[in-house]
């Protein structure tokens, strides 16, 4: 059996689009309104720990916050922001939509 590529691009190229749309419900980038800063952890705050904490929150439409998980960030951070993030109201929406949120946490000098 011998491979067309003039036939494939077609098929390709629509595989491509596929992609791009389901990708936009990831950057759907909704308002946020209302947000909540995160409680810095006292044993970070002994350590002197900051850094950023990185979370991936599934918005529904309604606007709220149906699911949280942190993408990256200190390990003694990361349950605190967490939470903070749950706590997040978006604007509606006509459909659930994926959002990023970043918390910095600075330890005092």
């Amino acid at each position: 059996m011998k491979l067309n590529l003039r036939k494939l691009a077609p098929v390709v190229m629509a595989a491509a689009i596929m992609v791009s749309l389901s990708s936009a419900a990831f950057a759907a980038d909704r308002t946020a309104k209302t947000k909540s800063t995160p409680v810095y952890p006292d044993l970070a705050k002994r350590m002197n720990i900051s850094g950023t904490v990185k979370v991936e929150v599934t918005v529904a439409p309604n606007g709220h916050v149906t699911n949280a998980k942190a993408l990256g960030g200190h390990p003694l951070l990361v349950e605190s922001a967490v939470t903070a993030a749950k706590q997040f109201k978006y604007e509606p929406s006509t459909e659930e939509t994926k959002e990023v949120v970043e918390f910095q946490f600075h330890a005092a000098n």
